[in-house]
C-alpha cells in the first residue's frame, strides 16, 4: 500500500511527465539514398548535393539525417533496397545512380517522396506524365546524357580523324542501353563509320569485352551512360590506355584518372540542384508541384597528358573548345 507522502511524490513525478517528453529532441527527417552503383562511387556526389540543401536552410545532423542503400552495380538488389527504405519511414528517397534507381523508389511506394538524378528521358522511361507535370510522388533533375552520343562521337572524331572503326562499351543491364545504342549507330553512320556494340555488365565482362574490341582492330572507343562505368574508372581507363585506344566517356572522373576525354553534364551541378530539390520538398513542397529539371550545363574534359601518351596531337581547335584541360 502507497502511503500519502510516497503517492504526492509519484503524482508529482506524474505531472512533470509531459514536459519531460517535450524537451526530447524530435527525430529528424532520414533521406533514404537508393543508388545503383557502390558506396564509393556514391561518396564523390554528397558534398554538392550537402550544399544545395544547405541553401535551403537545412544542415545534416540537425535538420536531416542520411540512410544509404546503394546496390553495389547488382541491379537485381534495386528493389529490395527500396521496399528496405520504405519499411524505415524514410521522409525522402533520392534515387540516383539511372533511371534503374528511380524505376525501383516509384515501384516500392505512392507516398514517400522520390526525388531522382539520371542521364535518360524520365518520360520515356515511365517515371513521369511529362517535365513540366510529372504527377504522383515524383520529381527529379534529367541531364539526358543519351542525347549526347553524336557530340561526343565528333569530338572523337575531331580528335583521331583518321579513326575508321569504333567501338562502343555498354551496359545491357541499362534500360537506357537501347535508346543509347541506336543513337550511336545514328551518329556513326551519318559520319560514314562503322560502329561495333560490345556489352559489360560486370567487372569481367568489361576485361572481355576490351579483348573482343582490341582483337576486332577497334580504332577508338565511346563509352555508354551506365553507372557501372564510373563506378570502375580506373579499371576502363586502365584498359583503354594499356591497348592505346582512345576513349571518349560521358564522365569526368574516368578523365581525372587518367582517361582521354569526356563530354556530359555537369554533374556537379547536377547534384547540387537535386540537393536545393529535396530541401525544398522537405520542407513542404510537394513532388507534383516541381517539374522535372532538365540540366543545361555540359562540360568538355580532356586529359592532356593521355593524349600525349597515346601519341596524339590535339588540335587548337578541340582545345579551344575545353572546358577544362588536364595537364
Amino acid at each position: 500500500m502507497i502511503g500519502r507522502r510516497a503517492f504526492i511524490t509519484l503524482l508529482g513525478g506524474a505531472a512533470a511527465w509531459p514536459s519531460a517528453v517535450r524537451a526530447q529532441p524530435a527525430r529528424v527527417p532520414v533521406i533514404g539514398l537508393l543508388h545503383a552503383q557502390s558506396t564509393e562511387g556514391i561518396e564523390r556526389n554528397l558534398a554538392p548535393l550537402r550544399k544545395g540543401l544547405a541553401e535551403t536552410g537545412l544542415i545534416e545532423g540537425r535538420h536531416f539525417a542520411i540512410e544509404m542503400r546503394s546496390a553495389e552495380n547488382d541491379y537485381s538488389r534495386l528493389a529490395e533496397l527500396a521496399a528496405d527504405l520504405v519499411r524505415h519511414r524514410v521522409a525522402l528517397i533520392y534515387a540516383g545512380g539511372g533511371v534503374v534507381s528511380a524505376l525501383a523508389a516509384k515501384a516500392a511506394t505512392t507516398s514517400i517522396p522520390i526525388v531522382f538524378s539520371m542521364g535518360d528521358d524520365p518520360v520515356a522511361s515511365g517515371l513521369v506524365a511529362s517535365f513540366n507535370r510529372p504527377g504522383g510522388n515524383i520529381t527529379g533533375i534529367a541531364f539526358l546524357t543519351t542525347e549526347l552520343g553524336a557530340k561526343r562521337l565528333g569530338l572523337l572524331k575531331e580528335l583521331v580523324p583518321g579513326a575508321t572503326r569504333y567501338a562502343a562499351l555498354v551496359n545491357p543491364a541499362n534500360p537506357a542501353t537501347e535508346r543509347i545504342t541506336a543513337e550511336l549507330r545514328s551518329a556513326a553512320a551519318a559520319i560514314g563509320k562503322q560502329l561495333e556494340v560490345f556489352p559489360a555488365s560486370n567487372n569481367r565482362e568489361i576485361d572481355s569485352a576490351f579483348a573482343q574490341l582490341v582483337q576486332k582492330r577497334a580504332d577508338a572507343l565511346i563509352v555508354g551512360g551506365s553507372s557501372l562505368f564510373p563506378n570502375r574508372s580506373v579499371q576502363v581507363a586502365t584498359l583503354a590506355a594499356h591497348h592505346h585506344l582512345p576513349a571518349m566517356y560521358y564522365d569526368r572522373k574516368t578523365v581525372e584518372v587518367g582517361g582521354l576525354m569526356s563530354y556530359g553534364a555537369n554533374l556537379r551541378d547536377v547534384f547540387l540542384q537535386t540537393g536545393l530539390y529535396i530541401g525544398r520538398i522537405l520542407k513542404g513542397e510537394k513532388p507534383e508541384d516541381l517539374p522535372v529539371m532538365q540540366a543545361t550545363k555540359s562540360e568538355f574534359v580532356l586529359n592532356l597528358q593521355t593524349a600525349r601518351t597515346l601519341g596524339l596531337t590535339v588540335p587548337p581547335t578541340l582545345l579551344a573548345l575545353a572546358d577544362e584541360v588536364i595537364e
